[in-house]
């Protein structure tokens, strides 16, 4: 399991992780809320050193630029989850303030993937972008989750598709990976990859593609919440330079909690 590990870190640093800028930065481990558990999950990113020039006229600019949004997610069945990312938003050196759009989603996941050991799901997002977040309108993510958790390793992979609705051809692969070593139960240390290859047509020349790699650190309090930071470090020049992001998720409202008196 160690040499495993091992392997999959030197893989890792060989694959070189992606990043572009986006409201959220997070590999999907098939975790679902409980039937009638009312979650928030709080996304925020903030692109230290990024990339200079818009991606398009009238874009937010990913330098300096602090992006995120609020998640509300509700477990419907043990394999069904629904969600809702609202307000997407940013705020760059150019534009300042701004509403970049919103994200339902529907995730389908094997029941209690907390405690089994290996997991496997499917997440979809819809999104409506305004003009300053994407050129088109109308765009959705597809990702499969893959994962495993081996006593103290979670190892967890999600070959993400994204497309425009403008072909099979144009889906552009946008694979992350994650290695967490759970170092007890509320601590665990680990590392992150996010990559953009480009299409399935042709996948961008190597200095082309956007690989980023995070260090990250979860940790669980006493009370619910659950805290997620990392340190992302760009390896391409078509990539983010240094990135710090923040997740903060808590249950609301559950109605397996008893009721005060």
């Amino acid at each position: 399991m160690r040499r495993a590990a091992l392997a999959l870190f030197a893989l890792l640093a060989l694959a070189s992780p992606a990043a572009a800028q986006t409201d959220e930065i997070q590999v999907y481990d098939g975790g679902l809320a409980e039937p009638g558990t009312f979650n928030l999950t709080l996304h925020t990113n903030y692109i230290a050193s990024g990339l200079a020039d818009p991606a398009f006229p009238g874009a937010v600019t990913a330098n300096k630029s602090l992006n995120g949004v609020p998640e509300w997610a509700l477990g419907v069945t043990r394999w069904l989850e629904l969600g809702l990312y609202l307000p997407v938003y940013s705020r760059d050196d150019k534009m300042g303030w701004g509403i970049d759009g919103f994200k339902p989603r529907v995730l389908v996941a094997v029941p209690d993937a907390d405690s089994r050991k290996f997991v496997y799901g499917l997440n979809f997002e819809f999104s409506v972008n305004n003009k300053r977040w994407d050129t088109k309108r109308y765009t959705s993510e597809l990702r499969p989750i893959v994962g495993w958790h081996l006593a103290s390793w979670d190892v967890i992979f999600n070959p993400i598709l994204d497309t425009a609705y403008d072909g099979l051809k144009n889906l552009d692969f946008a694979p992350s990976t994650r290695i967490v070593y759970k170092k007890s139960e509320r601590l665990g240390l680990g590392v992150e990859e996010y990559a953009d290859y480009g299409p399935l047509n042709g996948f961008y020349s190597g200095s082309n593609q956007g690989h980023q790699a995070f260090g990250v650190v979860d940790y669980n309090f006493k009370n619910g919440l659950e805290l997620e930071a990392g340190v992302g470090v760009g390896l391409t020049d078509a990539t983010d330079g240094l990135t710090f992001k923040l997740i903060l998720a808590r249950d609301l409202f559950s109605r397996h909690k008893a009721k005060t008196p």
